[in-house]
C-alpha cells in the first residue's frame, strides 16, 4: 500500500516537470521572434536614411560643379583686383607722406623752440610742445606700420631707424625737460614758500606723463593693440621718479645741516639743527607742497618716511663713532624722547600719517643697549677720575695747620663727601632723563666706584695714622684727631648718600639687576671702624702717662691721677661732639670703655700688692673714689655709662669690694657674684686679683679657682666681653731663686 502511494506521487511529479519545461521553451521562442522583428524594422529605417543622403549628395555635387565653372570664368577679374590693391597701397603711402610733410618740415623748428622754453623753465608750454612732437612721431610710426601691415611684412627696422633719427631731437628734449623738472622738484622744500608755481607745473607734467603711460599700457593690453610696439621711452614712470627725487632732496638737506661739525662737542647742536630742519621742512610740506599735489600723493607721509629712513642710517653711523658721555647722552635723549615727543613726531596730526612701529626704531634695541653700556663706561671713567682727584684733595686737607670746616650742625667735615654725593646724585638724575634702566645701571656703577674709593680711603686713614705715630714725638700735626673725626663724619654723610641711591635702585620692581651692591656700606663700616680705632689709640696715647701712675704709692696717697685722666677725657669728648650721630655717642662710649679697661689692666699688672688690711682698705677706698669720679665726670659729658648690658665703671667698684673683703673665706661668695655679672672673667684674672690682696691662703685660692673652672657660665646675649680684652702678665716661676739665673 505504501509502495503504491510512493510510485503514484513520483509519476505525478514527473508530469509536472515536463509541462513546466514546455512553457519555458514557448516563452523563449516568442521573445526571440520579437527581437528579430525589431532588428528588421531598424534596418529598414536605416536603409531609407541612406537613400535620402545619397540624393542630397548628388544635389551638392551638382552645385559645386556649377561654382567651379563660375570661378573659372572670374579668374581674369581677380587679376585685375590685385592690380587695384597695389595701387591703393601706393596711394595710401603717398597720402600719408603728403599729410605729414608740413609736420616733418616743422620738427626741427619745434625742437629748437621747445629747447628755449625748457631753458627758460616754461615747463608747461615746453611739455605741451614735446607731447605734440611725440604724437607726430607716433603717428608716423603707426602709419608706416599700417601700410606695411596690409602686405603682411610689418614695419622694417630701416623704417623705424629712419623715423627715430629724424625725431632724435625729441629724445634730447625729454632728457632736458626731465633734468629741469627734477631740479624744480628737488628745490621744492626751499623755494616753494616764495614761489610754488614751478613746483605745481612740475607736478602737472608728472601727472600728464603718468596718464599717458597708463593709456599706452591699456592699449597694449587690449586685443587690437596687442601687436603694436610701445612708443620710444615709454613707460617713463615719472611719478615714481618724483618721490625718489624728493627722498634724495631730503637726504641732501639733512647732510647740509652742520654735517662738518657733527663729531665732537657739536653733536648736540647738530641734532638740534636736524630737529629744526625737519620741523621747518615738514611745515613747508604740510602747508605748501601738500596743496600743490593730488591727495593720493600723501606727500607728508612720504616726507616723514624719507626723514625716518635717513635718520636711521645717519644715527646708525653716529652710534659707531667713539663718542664721549655727553655725546652719547645727547643721542639717547634725542632718539628716545625728543624725536617721539609732541615737538616732533609725537604731534597727533603726524601720528596718523606715520606708524613708527612699521618703520622700525631709529636705533635698534641692541644698538640702544650698546650705547647705554658705552655711556655707563664713560661715566664710570669720569667718576673714577673725579673720585681720585677728590681723595687727593682730601689727603692734602689733612695736612693743613687748621681744624676742619664746621657745618651748620657744628660737625667737622671736608669737601670729599659733598663732591662724591653730588656727583653720584647728578649722574643718577641725568641718567633718569633717558630711562629708569640707565639710571639703575649708573647708580650701580656709582656704588661700585664708591666701594673702591672707600677702600682707598681706609688705606689712606691707616697711612695717616702710621705717619702720625712716627711723628707724634715732635707733634707735627696738631689737628690729627680733628681730621680723624672729620673722616668719621664724612663716612656718615656718604652712608646717607649711599642709602639714598640704594633706595632709588630698589624703588622700581622692574629693576633688571638681580642684586644690589652692598659693598659700599660694608666698606663705609670698615672705614669708620678704623677711624674710631685710631681715635681710641690717640686717646690711649694721651692717657698712657697717667695710666702708668695708677696703682702706685703716689696715686694711693694723693689721687691726682684720676683728675688728670678726667681732664683728658673731657677734652676728647668735647671734640667728639663735632662728630655726627650715631658715631658721636659711640665714641663717647668707647672712651668710657677704654678708660675702664686700661684701669683694670693696670690693676691686673699687680703693680701694688697689699701687705695689711689697712692697705687693702685704702686701695679699695681709692678705687671706689676713682670709679665715682669717673662716673660723675662721664655723666657730665652726657655718657650713659651702660654698654651692651654692662656698666664699665661698676666693674671698678666690684673689684674694690673684693679687695675690701675682710675675711678671705668669704671671697668665694664675692667672686661668684662677680662671675655672674662678668662671665668672661677667667682664672688668671681672679688669680691676679687675689695676688693684689696679698692675704689669700692656698686652700682658699684653690677652692676659688676650682669653682671658676667648674662654673664657666655662657655669655648672655647682648653682653660685651670686657675681660677678654685684658691680658694678665705671666707670673714668675716660684722654683727659681731670685738671685740665680734660670737654666
Amino acid at each position: 500500500m505504501g509502495l503504491r502511494c510512493l510510485l503514484s506521487s513520483r509519476a505525478s511529479g514527473e508530469t509536472w516537470t515536463i509541462q513546466e519545461k514546455r512553457e519555458s521553451t514557448n516563452c523563449v521562442d516568442s521573445f526571440k521572434v520579437k527581437v528579430v522583428q525589431s532588428y528588421l524594422e531598424g534596418v529598414d529605417w536605416g536603409l531609407g536614411q541612406l537613400r535620402e543622403a545619397r540624393a542630397e549628395l548628388r544635389e551638392v555635387s551638382h552645385d559645386m560643379h556649377k561654382v567651379n565653372l563660375e570661378s573659372r570664368k572670374n579668374s581674369e577679374e581677380v587679376t585685375t583686383l590685385e592690380t587695384l590693391r597695389e595701387a591703393s597701397v601706393n596711394h595710401h603711402q603717398l597720402f600719408a607722406a603728403v599729410s605729414n610733410l608740413p609736420r616733418l618740415y616743422r620738427v626741427r623748428s619745434m625742437v629748437l623752440e621747445t629747447e628755449r622754453l625748457v631753458e627758460s623753465r616754461r615747463l608747461l608750454e615746453a611739455h605741451a610742445r614735446l607731447m605734440e612732437l611725440e604724437r607726430w612721431q607716433d603717428e608716423v610710426l603707426l602709419q608706416l606700420q599700417g601700410a606695411r601691415g596690409s602686405s603682411a611684412t610689418g614695419l622694417t627696422s630701416e623704417d623705424e631707424e629712419l623715423v627715430r633719427n629724424y625725431f632724435s631731437g625729441v629724445g634730447r628734449l625729454v632728457d632736458a625737460l626731465a633734468k629741469e623738472l627734477w631740479a624744480v622738484v628737488g628745490s621744492g622744500l626751499t623755494h616753494s614758500r616764495q614761489n610754488p608755481t614751478p613746483f605745481v607745473s612740475a607736478v602737472r607734467i608728472v601727472e600728464r606723463e603718468e596718464a599717458l603711460d597708463q593709456i599706452f599700457l591699456e592699449e597694449r593690453r587690449s586685443t587690437l593693440g596687442h601687436n603694436t610696439p610701445m612708443p620710444p621711452g615709454r613707460p617713463r614712470c615719472w611719478r615714481d621718479r618724483f618721490f625718489k627725487v624728493m627722498e634724495e632732496a631730503v637726504s641732501a638737506r639733512f647732510r647740509s645741516v652742520s654735517y662738518l661739525h657733527t663729531q665732537g662737542p657739536g653733536l648736540a647742536s647738530h641734532l638740534s639743527a636736524l630737529q629744526h630742519c625737519i620741523m621747518g621742512d615738514l611745515s613747508t610740506v604740510r602747508h605748501f607742497l601738500e596743496q600743490c599735489v593730488p591727495t593720493h600723493y600723501h606727500l607728508t607721509r612720504a616726507y616723514l618716511r624719507s626723514c625716518h629712513q635717513f635718520l636711521q642710517n645717519h644715527l646708525g653711523l653716529v652710534s659707531g663713532w667713539e663718542l664721549e658721555g655727553g655725546e652719547i647722552f645727547a643721542v639717547l635723549n634725542w632718539v628716545l624722547h625728543i624725536y617721539n615727543s609732541s615737538e616732533m613726531m609725537g604731534e597727533p596730526a603726524l601720528v596718523a600719517e606715520l606708524d613708527i612701529e612699521d618703520m622700525g626704531p631709529l636705533i635698534s634695541q641692541e644698538g640702544l643697549e650698546q650705547l647705554q653700556n658705552k655711556y655707563v663706561q664713560k661715566v664710570r671713567k669720569s667718576v673714577s677720575e673725579w673720585m681720585h682727584k677728590a681723595l687727593e684733595v682730601e689727603l692734602t686737607d689733612w695736612q693743613r695747620d687748621q681744624e676742619p670746616d664746621i657745618d651748620h650742625e657744628g660737625c667737622y667735615h671736608t669737601s670729599l663727601p659733598t663732591i662724591i654725593a653730588q656727583m653720584l646724585e647728578e649722574n643718577a638724575r641725568v641718567a633718569l632723563m633717558i630711562s629708569e634702566a640707565l639710571r639703575d645701571q649708573t647708580i650701580q656703577m656709582g656704588l661700585y666706584e664708591m666701594e673702591n674709593l672707600l677702600s682707598r680711603f681706609r688705606d689712606a686713614i691707616i697711612e695717616f695714622g702710621k705717619e702720625h705715630r712716627r711723628d707724634q714725638t715732635i707733634n707735627s700735626n696738631k689737628f690729627y684727631l680733628h681730621y680723624l673725626l672729620a673722616c668719621i663724619s664724612n663716612c656718615i654723610i656718604l652712608k646717607t648718600s649711599t642709602e639714598s641711591l640704594q633706595k632709588q635702585l630698589c624703588s622700581f620692581p622692574s629693576n633688571r639687576y638681580s642684586r644690589i651692591p652692598l659693598g659700599p656700606l660694608a666698606a663705609l663700616d670698615r672705614a669708620v671702624r678704623k677711624a674710631c680705632r685710631l681715635v681710641m689709640d690717640h686717646l690711649l696715647f694721651e692717657l698712657q702717662p697717667h695710666l702708668q701712675e695708677l696703682l702706685s704709692r703716689t696715686w694711693l696717697d694723693q689721687g691726682d691721677v684720676t683728675s688728670n685722666m678726667c681732664g683728658v677725657l673731657e677734652r676728647h669728648c668735647e671734640l667728639y661732639n663735632r662728630v655726627r650721630q650715631p658715631c658721636r655717642q659711640r665714641l663717647k662710649e668707647e672712651c668710657q670703655w677704654l678708660t675702664v679697661v686700661e684701669y683694670v689692666r693696670a690693676l691686673m699688672q699687680k703693680r701694688l700688692v697689699c701687705k695689711s688690711n689697712d692697705e687693702r682698705s685704702q686701695l679699695a677706698q681709692r678705687m671706689s673714689q676713682d670709679a665715682q669720679q669717673l662716673r660723675d665726670h662721664l655723666q657730665s659729658m652726657e655718657i650713659d655709662g651702660t654698654i651692651g648690658e654692662v656698666n664699665p665703671t661698676a666693674l671698678i667698684l666690684a673689684l674694690a669690694d673684693i679687695i675690701n673683703v675682710k675675711d678671705p673665706g668669704m671671697l668665694i661668695l664675692e667672686i661668684s657674684g662677680l662671675v655672674a655679672k662678668y662671665p668672661d672673667i677667667n682664672e688668671e684674672h681672679v688669680s691676679a686679683l687675689l695676688d693684689v690682696r696679698g692675704d689669700v691662703p692656698k686652700d682658699v685660692r684653690k677652692s676659688i679657682l676650682d669653682f671658676l673652672e667648674q662654673s664657666a657660665p655662657p655669655l648672655p646675649p647682648g653682653y660685651r666681653p670686657i675681660f677678654t680684652e685684658i691680658l694678665v702678665p705671666s707670673s714668675s716661676m716660684h722654683f727659681c731663686l731670685p738671685t740665680a739665673k734660670c737654666t
